[in-house]
């Protein structure tokens, strides 16, 4: 009997962090010793466990012709159309049995082959590295037919001395990656599990006397204006900074008067690192990050982080991601500004560092730590507080802090994310702070703050908020003496998030509190031929948490949704507020460090939403925080006797590095007077027999219904609507049982409302239609009356609620729902050019503005309610024209409500034959329960006695 042998995996499962690198050390872009990217198409053979295959692979001569082919970097369940396996998603829950260190028998493991030459100019002298800087989860790694080693830590760079293993041509590199390690224990972030190869993999010519590792000190003094450069070299050298006139041995401190690096004004001083052998390119940013009188100061001034949480994304590369896609992320985040991120949950691609020094962002680097599926059993086994463990954590802060120590736009090094708390926190913490003073240490798990410069939570409710600024929010005394951020608010997951006005407030109001970071930057769909995006579930996943990856400000495909809309304004730089009747703006600088000469103003006059004359407005250069008060020119005379007010805007005065001269970063708006009334009809005529009014409007006799209007076919009557499809933020977290509204909606049946017809008055100068609107089973209800007047020219509803029972949850929304026989271009005067909710409505511009029915949709990855556009005064679809009284929010699609809230992907919704239109006196507010606090109460719609009023005319 013969028995086939195993190859050997005990280093899958041992918690060390590997073997065979070399230490971590600086990253830098470019240097004149030569490269060679080893990216590209990869031979690849993928296996059901880690050891169904031998070793024979990496050997020299193997022949891989029969395997298949993938791109590195990428991730193979994301190649070969799902021949490959799939995602998984999960929130925090492990996909494999909680059982440390061990994982599971089937783990699939993918072979890759690369064989390449080398250039024929490469050079024969000194050695050579090679880097890989991100492989999930576990890798090992050969070259030649000779083992490197193995390494964990997913997020990280690891690099192998192998100068000596080099040939000119036909290197056979062979690397063996398992979906599943030890190190997956400490890798449960929010995210997809998407194993491979998926950052660069590159060769680096190491020349006799290159640099080694080296470490850019570059502190600001602000009371003398000087900046002292000093650049500690594991090999000795010089550093010259050509524009400071500095030319300094390594080690050699230097003190020069410098501009300073601020995310608002991001100076960067070009100098070299010069070796025996190498000529290493520097961006120096000279800045001094303290902590001091219980706040986080920069430069001598306390920072406001106006930020959001970034994980790496691509809808169709994963976490692969490209300079340009990079990029495209801080453009964008520095257009809507934004001034700091947060790398949840891990080190980044570091050339998205060089990103944020480039054009100004604060940055909280976060190790590639979390364990948060051990929360399910109370945290017992935790890696985090097991000393076996240790190495592994101090070796992923190490890697961390050596590889980005250099980027200035590195406010605070953060220890990981929900991981509980223990010893081996501690530890790194310990470490960081040993290695990098100059740098402050941040962790949210550690409300102690035992460990930690700052005091950070995630999702505190705004009462809470604001008793932490008051100072009333307990704890240790350590604790009350820090300043305080949000390192997650305000969950971005579907339409929303809400509330963020009334947190920004309390932010501004309060010194200890610094800010927050919106949870999250991008929605993590992945595209799909049939879906659209898919989410967790949509790959079979036996255990997934659903669309709760799809958490962005920004769409999968990188569109800004509402959510990065209102923020952007909610977190402007400039407040612009008016006195409009007196003619007056009052003009405030918010920003910490910039003056506001880099901007221009402008005003602009409307008279009902339209333009009538503009002008530039000189506002003085003023210093952060200052204000300052500015006349207005008089108003224009207009005889319509319609709706004035003023916009004025402040604007890039010249082209940036990220947005050209023009981009509009705040705006303000107000009133030039009181809005007058609108002017419904006054003489109503009497109703004549046969159930039809003037203005040849056609109603049913029986049952009061509106059937047309002037010759505009009604789809439908028009009648009380209370229901809309739940957003995520109305369905909640399942931990908030007692305010999750849209179940309890459903659990009252607001999604079935049925409707009895009272009566059917026809008196001498109305139609009366009386209901009752109510849920079945339930005794409570709405009675409702429809009251049709006319004045020959115009149709007049007017809707009288009152609540019946005990209602005891807020309504969804309240207003009337009825159907067009077509309708495609949409006009109308109010809130635009997007959506808003009550509690999301700051960035809601009044205007004239115009688009069609499928564009006021918002393509949430997962539909829900959305498209509403608010304080409309009246709109125009389908040949009608419908004013209202008083303001109301208006929506309008091709498919119901119900067919709304049916569909789990946008392909779901198929456009009828019908236009449904909503016209709602009241919404309720947003929030960001799926994850946050709900809408806070003065946005809540309760059931309460209610009079609107909607008058229909005809445009054809």
């Amino acid at each position: 009997m013969s028995f086939r042998t195993t190859p050997s995996v005990d280093y899958v499962e041992d918690v060390s962090p590997g073997s065979g690198s070399l230490p971590p050390r600086a990253w830098y872009a470019s240097s004149d010793a030569r490269s060679l990217s080893l990216n590209g198409s990869w031979r690849f053979r993928l296996s059901a466990t880690a050891g169904a295959e031998d070793d024979s692979f990496a050997e020299e001569g193997y022949d891989a012709g029969n395997w298949a082919e993938v791109t590195v970097p990428g991730h193979w369940v994301l190649q070969g159309d799902g021949a490959f396996g799939s995602p998984i998603y999960t929130n925090h829950l492990y996909p494999f049995p909680v059982d440390p260190p061990y994982v599971p028998t089937e783990n699939p493991t993918g072979d890759h082959l690369r064989v390449f030459d080398l250039p024929s100019d490469w050079p024969s002298d000194g050695g050579a590295v090679l880097r890989f800087d991100g492989v999930e989860s576990c890798a090992r790694v050969w070259l030649n037919g000779t083992e490197l080693g193995e390494f964990k830590g997913s997020r990280l760079a690891h690099e192998f001395a192998v100068g000596e293993l080099l040939k000119p041509g036909s290197n056979v590199l062979a690397v063996r990656v398992h979906q599943w390690s030890a190190g997956s224990y400490l890798e449960d972030q929010d995210q997809w599990w998407l194993p491979g190869i998926f950052r660069d993999v590159t060769l680096l010519h190491r020349p006799s006397g290159g640099a080694g590792d080296f470490f850019v000190h570059a502190s600001y003094d602000h009371t003398t204006g000087e900046g002292t450069l000093r650049v500690d070299s594991d090999v000795d050298g010089r550093v010259s900074v050509p524009a400071l006139d500095i030319d300094v041995a390594t080690g050699e401190p230097v003190t020069v008067a410098v501009q300073p690096w601020t995310a608002e004004t991001p100076k960067l001083y070009d100098g070299v690192l010069v070796t025996d052998g190498e000529r290493v390119p520097l961006r120096i940013g000279f800045r001094t990050v303290v902590l001091e009188d219980g706040l986080i100061k920069v430069n001598g001034k306390a920072v406001l982080f106006k930020g959001v949480n970034r994980h790496e994304w691509h809808p169709e590369h994963g976490r692969a991601l490209d300079l340009e896609t990079m990029r495209e992320d801080v453009l964008l985040m520095k257009r809507h500004n934004l001034n700091a991120v947060r790398t949840s949950h891990y080190p980044p691609h570091p050339a998205f560092l060089d990103l944020c020094d480039e054009y100004g962002l604060w940055v909280i680097d976060e190790c590639d730590l979390e364990t948060h599926g051990f929360t399910e059993q109370d945290w017992r086994d935790n890696p985090v507080d097991d000393d076996r463990w240790t190495p592994a954590l101090l070796d992923r802060a190490a890697r961390m802090v050596e590889r980005d120590k250099n980027h200035p736009s590195i406010v605070f090094w953060s220890l990981g994310n929900e991981a509980g708390t223990g010893r081996g926190l501690t530890a790194m913490a310990e470490w960081i702070h040993g290695r990098d003073p100059e740098r402050l240490v941040h962790y949210e798990g550690d409300w102690n703050c035992r460990d930690t410069d700052v005091y950070s939570r995630m999702y505190a409710f705004h009462d809470e908020v604001e008793k932490i600024g008051q100072q009333l929010d307990g704890g240790t005394h350590k604790r009350r003496e820090l300043p305080f951020i949000q390192c997650e608010y305000a969950h971005a997951m579907g339409n929303g998030p809400g509330g963020l006005a009334d947190y920004q407030e309390l932010f501004e109001k309060y010194e200890r509190l610094q800010g927050a970071f919106v949870w999250e930057w991008i929605d993590h769909g992945v595209r799909h031929a049939e879906l659209g995006y898919a989410y967790g579930g949509d790959f079979g996943e036996e255990l997934h948490d659903g669309n709760f990856v799809c958490d962005g400000l920004v769409f999968p495909d990188r569109t800004p949704s509402p959510g990065l809309i209102e923020y952007k304004k909610v977190i402007e730089p400039v407040r612009i507020e008016g006195d409009g009747a007196n003619g007056i703006v009052h003009v405030t600088n918010k920003q910490d460090f910039a003056d506001l000469s880099a901007l221009a103003f402008e005003w602009s006059c409307q008279v009902d939403g339209e333009t009538v004359e503009s002008g530039s407005l000189a506002v003085p250069a003023l210093a952060p925080g200052e204000s300052a008060e500015v006349k207005l020119p008089e108003p224009p005379v207009d005889g319509r006797g319609g709706e004035r007010q003023w916009t004025v805007r402040a604007l890039l005065a010249d082209d940036t590095s990220w947005a050209a001269k023009g981009h509009v970063v705040a705006w303000g708006q107000f009133a030039v007077g009181a809005r007058p009334l609108p002017s419904f009809p006054a003489t109503d005529r009497p109703v004549p027999d046969g159930g039809r009014i003037a203005l040849q409007a056609g109603f049913d006799a029986r049952t009061g219904a509106l059937l047309t209007i002037g010759g505009v076919e009604v789809g439908a009557t028009p009648r009380l609507d209370v229901w809309r499809a739940p957003t995520d933020n109305d369905d909640g977290a399942e931990w908030q049982t007692d305010t999750r509204y849209g179940t309890l909606w459903r659990t009252l049946g607001l999604h079935r409302m049925r409707h009895r017809l009272v009566s059917v008055e026809a008196g001498d100068d109305a139609l009366t239609v009386r209901t009752r609107v109510a849920p079945a089973a339930r005794e409570v209800g709405l009675d409702t009356v429809y009251r049709w007047t006319s004045d020959g020219e115009r149709l007049r509803l007017t809707v009288s609620v009152t609540p019946e029972g005990d209602w005891t949850v807020p309504l969804p929304r309240l207003g009337v729902r009825f159907g067009l026989a077509e309708a495609d271009r949409v006009e109308w005067f109010g809130g635009g050019p997007g959506e808003a909710y009550p509690d999301t409505g700051k960035a809601s511009m009044v205007g004239r503005w115009q688009s069609t029915v499928d564009g006021l949709q918002t393509p949430y990855v997962r539909p829900q309610e959305n498209g509403a556009r608010a304080d409309v005064r009246w709109v125009e679809l389908g040949g009608l024209r419908i004013e209202g009284d008083p303001e109301f929010w208006f929506t309008a699609r091709r498919w119901t409500t119900e067919q709304l809230d049916a569909a789990r992907h946008r392909t779901d919704l198929t456009a009828g034959d019908t236009v449904w239109v909503n016209l709602d006196h009241g919404q309720h507010g947003i929030g960001s329960q799926s994850c946050g606090p709900g809408p806070l109460p003065q946005y809540f719609l309760k059931a309460e006695p209610a009079e609107f009023s909607f008058v229909f005319s005809t445009t054809r």
